[in-house]
């Protein structure tokens, strides 16, 4: 045995940096897989369409490299990127700028789905649910946390990683391919763009998946004062008064400005309809077209919203259509959508009468304010249960002067993505501008939300006694009697519980066993009949009945009147319906007593 050596050793702890690579490892690999084959699935979506078109073209001026070249570079336009076109007749490169914003909701929604699906761990026992539980509040998420909602057993963080390295990592080789056709990719706007929409896409995802918590977007809305963060988040998480009221403006904008351009649409019809025909002959162009109208209609709704709200948008340099007056626009290639444009010249009537959105806007938004501050909403409740106070004049003015800055920044934003160049010299400038959008919404909605919000909320914050609430009315006049020495009015029972509790001395008659058949209540008088107080006959005496064991006369049963002969009885636990007046009341059709009066 002595030269036997012993084989066994024991293994060395792992370093802690080396076990949290090891656990974080199975997510970071499912995220960067999801990141992947969600840009291969955009490139891919674009690749199929431009290849259709090329089929389909009858003058195709390029191989089926060219097509594909175009299908990656469209796709980099889609996040916002801005694209160079070098074979112009000048021989100068031309910039494209304009973003279609519809094209933009593709890869958007990709990223937010591969990110919800990378933070789903799979099925796994209890210990994983522990391990998920864990995660789930150490990253920051633990604030909407449910013990029964099975949380995602990836952290955020790893998954949001994941994604965003995935997705970049096929985006930079597309860009690199792109960049041998005709539209290539400017660097600048490329390195931006694309890795911005990746990381806001993939973080709302991995924020949707996890409860969307109010967590984040606290240390989000960290740099704004604290009264701006209750009014913009609200308990819980929820969209505060100013995000919805910031939404509903939006929307009222938006969809303004798209109702304008499909009734200018309607007036123009016939124009559109030869602009259409007169770009080609062929169907798979006239589609083709229609496709990009389409695409670009988000894009038109906005420059809708901007003409609506005074400043209008360029159709090159130097002219710029509102309702006040329009430039003449420069020559330019009929297109459907710029047949909707306004004539030049200047505004008439039928053009001022745009500015009932923005007015319309302020409208909504104002009522948004003035519902959350009638009903205190962001205060939360008093210690004792009761409803928040209703905000103060100057609270709801500054909520709605804040919804109006909110609207106007997300605004300006959108017209900042819908516009652009689409070439050198005199295209150099398409659509509105941004700055002069936002300082008109701003202007429009802090004018007319403000007035609008405090006038509605002084409206809904008055109590007149007619207004009063129908229960409240009904106790105050119960007390009212009582307090006047009267008996309160007591309308129609239904169902169990419509009593009163009886008096002390009820309480004791019906705990001693005081009373005769049928319920007797504190005075001995059977339940139902009225006692010497309540009428002027005289009470009827109870009826002598057999004194045998078991029967219900028998010493020391409840219906058993007390005597000096009777024999002591053990009191007996009697149920809660001795204390509060018996409520099968309603089976017997018996009055309660008040029993103010017993003799």
């Amino acid at each position: 045995m002595a030269g036997v050596i012993e084989m066994t050793a024991r293994r060395r702890p792992s370093s802690p940096l080396l076990s949290r690579v090891r656990d974080r490892t199975p997510g970071l690999v499912g995220g960067l897989l999801g990141g992947a084959v969600a840009a291969g699935l955009g490139l891919a979506s674009f690749a199929v369409l431009v290849m259709l078109l090329w089929i389909s073209s009858p003058y195709p001026d390029s191989g089926p490299g060219g097509a594909l070249h175009v299908a990656a570079a469209l796709w980099l336009l889609a996040h916002g990127a801005e694209l160079v076109r070098t074979d112009t007749l000048s021989g100068v490169p031309a910039p494209v700028g304009v973003t279609p914003l519809l094209l933009l909701a593709l890869p958007v929604w990709l990223l937010h789905r591969a990110a919800r699906d990378a933070t789903d761990g799979g099925p796994g026992g209890e210990d994983d649910a522990f391990a998920g539980n864990a995660v789930y509040e150490n990253d920051g998420f633990g604030d909407a946390a449910e013990p029964d909602d099975g949380p995602p057993l990836v952290p955020a963080r790893t998954a949001w990683t994941g994604v965003v390295l995935g997705y970049l990592t096929v985006a930079a080789p597309a860009a690199l391919y792109a960049a041998g056709g005709a539209l290539r990719p400017s660097w600048v706007w490329t390195g931006v763009c694309v890795p911005l929409v990746a990381v806001v896409a993939a973080g709302a995802g991995v924020w949707s998946a996890y409860g969307r918590p109010g967590g984040p977007l606290r240390r989000l809305l960290g740099v704004l004062p604290a009264g701006a963060r209750t009014l913009l988040l609200g308990p819980h998480g929820r969209p505060g008064v100013v995000a919805r009221a910031t939404a509903a403006g939006l929307a009222v904008l938006v969809g303004g400005g798209a109702l304008l351009v499909a009734v200018s649409l309607v007036g123009h019809g016939t124009a559109a309809q030869a602009s259409l025909l007169r770009l080609t002959e062929a169907w798979s162009g006239r589609f083709a077209v229609l496709l990009l109208c389409a695409a670009l209609l988000p894009n038109a709704a906005v420059w809708g919203a901007a003409y609506a709200l005074g400043p209008g948008f360029a159709l090159g340099a130097g002219h710029v259509v509102s309702p006040l007056s329009s430039a003449p626009a420069p020559f330019l290639p009929p297109f459907p959508l710029l047949a909707a444009v306004p004539e030049a010249g200047e505004g008439a009537p039928v053009h001022w009468a745009a500015g009932a959105v923005p007015m319309v806007a302020g409208v909504v938004v104002g009522w948004m304010v003035a519902q959350g501050a009638a009903e205190g909403e962001g205060r939360g409740t008093r210690p004792g249960g009761g409803r928040a106070a209703v905000w103060s004049a100057g609270r709801t003015a500054r909520a709605a002067g804040l919804a109006a800055l909110f609207c106007a920044a997300v605004l300006a934003g959108l017209a900042a993505l819908a516009g652009g160049p689409l070439g050198a010299a005199v295209l150099a400038g398409f659509g509105p501008v941004w700055w002069q959008v936002g300082v008109a919404t701003l202007v429009w909605l802090a004018l007319v939300a403000v007035p609008t919000a405090v006038g509605v909320r002084a409206w809904r914050c008055r109590s007149p006694r007619s207004e009063e609430p129908a229960i409240g009315r009904q106790r105050e006049e119960k007390a009212e009697g009582v307090r006047r020495g009267g008996r309160p009015r007591t309308g129609p029972r239904r169902g169990r519980g419509w009593f009163r509790r009886p008096g002390v001395a009820g309480i004791a008659g019906v705990a001693g066993g005081v009373g005769v058949p049928g319920r007797t209540g504190a005075s001995g008088y059977p339940r139902g009949e009225a006692s010497s107080t309540d009428e002027k006959t005289p009470p009827r005496p109870p009826e002598p009945r057999p004194d045998t064991p078991g029967s219900p006369d028998a010493p020391g049963s409840p219906d058993t009147p007390v005597s000096p002969d009777t024999p002591y009885v053990p009191y007996a636990p009697f149920d809660r319906d001795a204390l509060y007046g018996l409520g099968d009341e309603d089976d017997t059709g018996f009055e309660p007593y008040d029993f103010q009066g017993r003799p």
